[in-house]
């Protein structure tokens, strides 16, 4: 019974947290400004990374934690571009407790001055769109965490807009996010693939 309760307690918790992530896109995307929903986005998740139960956040690193390393809004890191076709694809990502995932590639977009990323589709219940993104800084002292970062994942809430009819989609670099495994070894989560590899560095968003 005590394992049940935990579990309930845990899915609850997590489940919370994904609900303030989407209702604090909500808010990024109806702010008034791209450098106010920055700041708003830096705090909300300070907040969350600090003392939401849920938070991938090791407790020995939570007395230590002054805010998460996040470069200065730069507006030329964001776009809004078109998805263009790309060639068929798919990968399939062992999860420890959600079994295989699998991904299907359903076009790219191009990054000016930067290169390709390939934009990913989830394909099994409740869909979603995933754009990763790993720079030239991935792994290096002072830069981006080794595995890479998130730039979209609507699965979880991280949705910067799109325009269905016109077929493009905001991506803004300065929201580039780390996935839980850079702070907690004990999350799995589907990292950049070779078509979400930029040759240059991405000086903004959260740093590692």
């Amino acid at each position: 019974m005590t394992s049940t309760r935990t579990s309930a307690r845990t899915a609850l918790e997590v489940a919370d947290w994904r609900r303030r992530v989407f209702a604090l896109y909500d808010a990024v995307r109806l702010a008034d400004s791209p450098e106010d929903a920055h700041e708003l986005w830096r705090m909300e998740r300070d907040e969350l990374m600090l003392h939401h139960p849920a938070t991938p956040l090791l407790p020995e690193d939570r007395p230590l934690f002054e805010g998460l390393p996040l470069a200065s809004y730069d507006p030329d890191w964001r776009f809004e571009l078109p998805i263009l076709p790309a060639d068929p694809g798919g990968f399939d990502f062992a999860t420890g407790t959600d079994g295989v995932v699998p991904f299907e590639r359903i076009g790219r977009v191009e990054i000016p001055d930067a290169g390709s990323l390939d934009v990913w589709r989830l394909t099994t219940y409740g869909g979603g769109l995933f754009i990763p993104v790993r720079d030239a800084l991935a792994g290096r002292e002072g830069g981006t965490y080794g595995g890479g970062r998130y730039l979209i994942d609507t699965i979880k809430g991280a949705d910067l807009g799109s325009d269905a009819a016109g077929g493009t989609i905001v991506l803004d670099f300065n929201f580039a996010y780390n996935p839980s495994c850079a702070y907690d070894p004990a999350w799995a989560c589907p990292l950049a693939q070779p078509g979400n590899v930029l040759a240059v560095p991405v000086p903004v968003g959260e740093m590692y």
